[in-house]
């Protein structure tokens, strides 16, 4: 009992800053199940399970606070079910330990990239509206798919950097349409896994808790990415995957550093990360208080009434 109320919670946690920040769902609860000696394959198929439920709950949250695109759910959705299907399938006799490290090393890019982008100059407006393309979309929901499901978690790591840092959506809409997309990742991958390992290495009882969990939490993440200000969201979202992919890599054969010089790299980054966040709520209020002093200037001179 004790363990599937734990589980719950770590369902409840997982969907809390998937919903709000676009991951960490999957390799939050892949790593709590396989740190209790769960197999790879029936912890990542455990883990999808669960996300049918929550990422549908999810998905509707986002919908209904208007932070969903439904054209950018389908053309990366769709190519993330087939790259599902097929990692979820072939999962047992996949090689991954050379890729993970090589992936992570893109997403540090990729979040140092967006850390940067939202901390010092905010939301990139000259590119809103501007359309995604499937010639981009398409590629990017194959490969993130296929990591998610190999992975235990991926989804979200790989696509919502990737779109963040195109510019062409805001923030609250990147995460609310991954989110949602991921419950054709997620369908399309149980259905692999139940193909090529059955249902006796799944316990349903953990993936009740877990969807549970995360059932509480999807339409709170879904208020708060929509209240907290994109230049803010989007630094804590870089500083996640700087974090997360950076841990990767350091404890990676390529790597393979102490465990000393990790903490002493942790402890730089996270100061790095704070100091970051700290400045983008404070560049938020600037340009908010500008903003309400110009509109109160237009409404004083008449300017900003109606004729």
């Amino acid at each position: 009992m004790r363990r599937l109320v734990l589980l719950a919670l770590v369902g409840l946690g997982a969907q809390l800053v998937d919903g709000s920040l676009g991951m960490a769902y999957g390799v939050t609860s892949t790593t709590l199940l396989l740190a209790i000696g769960t197999n790879p394959a029936a912890a990542s198929a455990t883990v999808h399970l669960a996300e049918i439920g929550t990422t549908l709950a999810s998905g509707a949250s986002h919908w209904k606070f208007g932070n969903v695109d439904w054209k950018v759910v389908l053309r990366i959705g769709i190519p993330g079910a087939v790259g599902a299907f097929a990692g979820a399938t072939f999962l047992s006799s996949l090689d991954t330990s050379v890729a993970a490290p090589l992936m992570s090393l893109i997403l540090l890019a990729l979040g140092a990239y967006v850390l940067v982008r939202f901390t010092v100059k905010g939301l990139r407006r000259d590119r809103l509206g501007h359309p995604l393309r499937s010639t981009f979309l398409a590629p990017l929901g194959l490969v993130a798919g296929f990591v998610d499901s190999t992975g235990g978690g991926g989804w979200g790591p790989v696509g919502t950097p990737a779109i963040l840092a195109s510019g062409r959506l805001e923030p609250r809409k990147v995460v609310g349409s991954i989110d949602t997309s991921e419950f054709l990742v997620s369908v399309a991958a149980s259905l692999g896994f139940l193909l090529a390992l059955g249902s006796e290495d799944i316990d349903f009882a953990w993936v009740g808790a877990l969807l549970v969990g995360g059932l509480i939490a999807a339409p709170i993440a879904a208020w708060l990415v929509r209240h907290v200000p994109p230049r803010v969201l989007g630094s804590a979202v870089g500083g996640i995957i700087v974090l997360t992919n950076t841990r990767t890599i350091l404890k990676s054969d390529w790597v393979d550093a102490s465990e000393g010089t990790r903490w002493v790299v942790y402890g730089v980054l996270y100061a790095v990360w704070a100091a970051a966040v700290a400045w983008s709520v404070r560049a938020h209020r600037a340009e908010q208080a500008a903003l309400d002093t110009e509109i109160a200037e237009l409404e004083e001179s008449g300017a900003g009434k109606p004729a």
